[in-house]
């Protein structure tokens, strides 16, 4: 459900303002409200946002430096967390000096490997002698063997189609050449590998050194942006106030919820602090804070992956968490798969943050569906348990299902899951606009759900024609009247009709594409069940016959091709169900969305 909420205004003395703002963000349960034009960013804030950016580049970077098994390491220096993000900075910035400078020398040496080992000195001694050297490449086939005839060359090397050699002159002549001339550089190919190795050394040791770090700086990192994002909310909400009477009075407004008004209120008549609260006017734009029991709560991170629903609608979380867990076990619709899912989930649990707890529990749950539907379907690991002769399990083939009745299953899935969304539609236009604003989605429930209602009894009871054509008549009549000439108590009844007439045309073509929709869910899981059939088989086929070589490879084969199977069929079972959820569930149900999260002020520690 959506947290009842209420607004409050403050007007607080400048000189108490601060130490009002700190106890306020204590409390941590007001929603400040945003002027209307936005917030004006000013130096304080910016270089806390250039800060907060630095503390998570740094904290990407230095991931990749903590070990697997790393535990969180308490920080020594907790009144300078600051420091850390500057040594970390500094260790990571040498770090990468080193590697550039490796870079270099790598290229350096590359280009004096072919010429080996010489001194620089005795170069620079021949050429004060007279005698110059002159050190060049060309490709192969550019090499003229005139040069040696006309000059002093000596070929040092060719390394592929490349020919490195020497010409040597008298002081002041420049070799006729058509060749690449080669500068030297001050070291020989000896020396730079010396540096080379060196340089590896000290990468390893502040590798090492990071390595080291990393756990008492990740601590701290964390630490340190938590106090950054609390001061990037304290400067937001500073200049989100109002100055009046002459900058003495500081006007702030923001939003509360209703269960935790009794706290602030206190806090202020305490303090003799002055307030006004009000409810919320059926224009204001309020934040909305969700509240579940535990079975929903861990859905409604599902919802808002589409949408927050507004203020003033039905929360729809509690509603699709049920079908969504049915849907995910028939498109997975393996027993098998479901148990592994289980496992997994509550291993992870275990081992997980208290914020990724409730992923691994919404696994576990849609894991339990997978199990259930995948016994309902007869499938476990790809083995088709209906053909199975196996004694234990004749006693559950009663409700093992075959592809066609799975397949009507999928449709009524979708039509109760359609019908309950006009359902609640209907309730919430009654609540927020009168029964009046509801006549035309209750019409098609009853011509839908009476009329249809009627047939199936038909079907199954032995009913007088003349009571049919009663029941008929009653829910179709009352239906019409409501949907061609009730549909706005407001409007002339002519228009009425002409509006009815095109809602039912759009009512009649998309109720049958959105019924439709649900036949993926039949389709997804055949789909899963028949690849892990073609594993089985491709397993147990290609195995061969040898002893203990055939049963590993048969292994091999089952493992490699089900953890395909699970991650794609796990993957399709949780988007398809979402997109029936979004497009034909909450269309239905007349979602409208467009809330923004209820993020309260408050401390890094609340």
């Amino acid at each position: 459900m959506i947290v009842p909420m209420r607004k409050y205004s403050f007007l607080i003395y400048h000189k108490q303002y601060l130490e009002f703002l700190d106890a306020i963000r204590e409390i941590g349960v007001l929603h400040v409200i945003e002027k209307q034009e936005g917030v004006t960013e000013n130096k304080l804030l910016n270089e806390q946002l250039q800060t907060l950016n630095r503390v998570r580049t740094i904290q990407r970077q230095l991931k990749s430096y903590l070990p697997d098994d790393a535990v969180p390491v308490p920080v020594k220096d907790s009144a300078n967390l600051a420091s850390y993000l500057t040594d970390t900075e500094a260790r990571l910035a040498n770090l990468e000096a080193l590697y550039q400078k490796l870079q270099l020398t790598e290229r350096e040496w590359d280009r004096m490997e072919v010429w080996g080992t010489f001194s620089p000195e005795l170069i620079e001694k021949l050429s004060q002698e007279g005698y110059v050297l002159h050190f060049y490449s060309c490709n192969i086939r550019k090499f003229d063997q005139e040069w040696e005839a006309r000059y002093s060359l000596f070929e040092i090397d060719t390394v592929g189609t490349t020919r490195y050699f020497v010409v040597l002159t008298a002081p002041g002549v420049q070799p006729d050449i058509d060749a690449d001339p080669v500068t030297l550089s001050d070291r020989n190919a000896v020396d730079i590998a010396t540096e080379k190795q060196e340089l590896h050394q000290q990468i390893a040791e502040t590798k090492n050194s990071l390595r080291e770090y990393a756990p008492e700086a990740q601590a701290a990192l964390e630490q340190y942006q938590r106090q950054v994002n609390g001061g990037i909310d304290f400067s937001k909400v500073l200049l989100n106030t109002r100055k009046e009477a002459d900058e003495k009075v500081m006007l702030l407004e923001g939003w509360c919820p209703t269960e935790k008004a009794p706290e602030l209120e206190s806090y202020l008549e305490t303090n003799g602090f002055y307030y006004e609260a009000s409810e919320p006017t059926a224009d204001e734009p309020v934040p909305v804070k969700l509240k579940n029991g535990k079975f929903a709560a861990m859905y409604e991170a599902i919802g808002e992956l589409y949408d927050l629903p507004n203020y003033r609608e039905i929360d729809l979380t509690p509603f699709f968490a049920p079908f969504f867990m049915l849907f995910f076990g028939l498109c997975l619709g393996d027993a098998g798969y479901g148990l592994l899912i289980i496992l997994i989930a509550l291993f992870m649990r275990r081992k997980a943050s208290p914020s990724m707890k409730p992923v691994f529990s919404l696994a576990a749950w849609l894991g339990a569906s997978t199990v259930v539907l995948g016994v309902v379907s007869g499938t476990f690991l790809g083995f088709n348990l209906i053909e199975a002769e196996i004694s234990w399990l004749e006693q559950f083939k009663v409700i093992m299902l075959n592809p066609d009745q799975l397949f009507n299953v999928a449709l009524i899935l979708g039509a109760v899951q359609i019908l309950f969304g006009m359902f609640i539609r209907a309730v919430g236009s009654i609540r927020r606009f009168g029964l009046g604003a509801s006549l035309s989605v209750i019409g098609w429930l009853l011509i839908i759900v009476g009329g249809g209602g009627t047939y199936l009894a038909s079907m199954i009871a032995d009913i007088q024609p003349e009571v049919l054509n009663y029941l008929y008549y009653g829910f179709f009549g009352a239906g019409a009247l409501m949907v061609f000439v009730l549909n706005n108590l407001k409007r002339n009844p002519l228009i009425n009709i002409g509006a009815g007439l095109w809602d039912a045309y759009n009512m009649a073509t998309g109720l049958l594409g959105d019924l439709l929709s649900y036949i993926r869910l039949f389709a997804l899981g055949i789909s899963s069940s028949v690849m892990g059939f073609v594993f089985n088989d491709l397993a147990i086929n290609m195995s061969g016959d040898i002893p203990v070589l055939s049963t590993l490879i048969m292994l091999i084969i089952m493992i490699f091709g089900h953890g395909i199977n699970i991650f794609m069929g796990g993957l399709g079972a949780f988007v398809h169900p979402m997109r029936l959820t979004f497009v034909e569930f909450y269309k239905n149900a007349g979602f409208e969305g467009g809330g923004k999260k209820y993020k309260p002020f408050k401390s890094v520690h609340s």
